[in-house]
């Protein structure tokens, strides 16, 4: 079975995200949609981590190390952003 494409599973959770965001918006409800707009950015960052992980463990020998650079450039990143709040 080969793994899902990563634009699917981002637009899943857009979608996911998407829908309960518009109820939040339709019930008037704006500190909801303001918690789902910055869980869902959390979340996408978070995802693309570790798909970026995914894509390191699945490449060859000769680009692994360069994939595992960047994915460790990823989760500086989620590191520095879990910081902020």
């Amino acid at each position: 079975m080969s793994p899902r494409a990563r634009d699917r599973i981002l637009t899943n959770l857009e979608t996911v995200y998407r829908e309960a965001f518009d109820r939040a918006k339709t019930a008037g409800d704006e500190r909801r949609m303001a918690d789902l707009d910055a869980a869902y950015q959390r979340e996408q960052l978070l995802l693309e981590v570790l798909l970026d992980i995914r894509d390191a463990l699945g490449s060859p020998p000769a680009t692994r190390k360069s994939a595992a650079a960047e994915a460790a450039a990823a989760l500086d990143t989620v590191r520095k952003i879990a910081k902020l709040r």
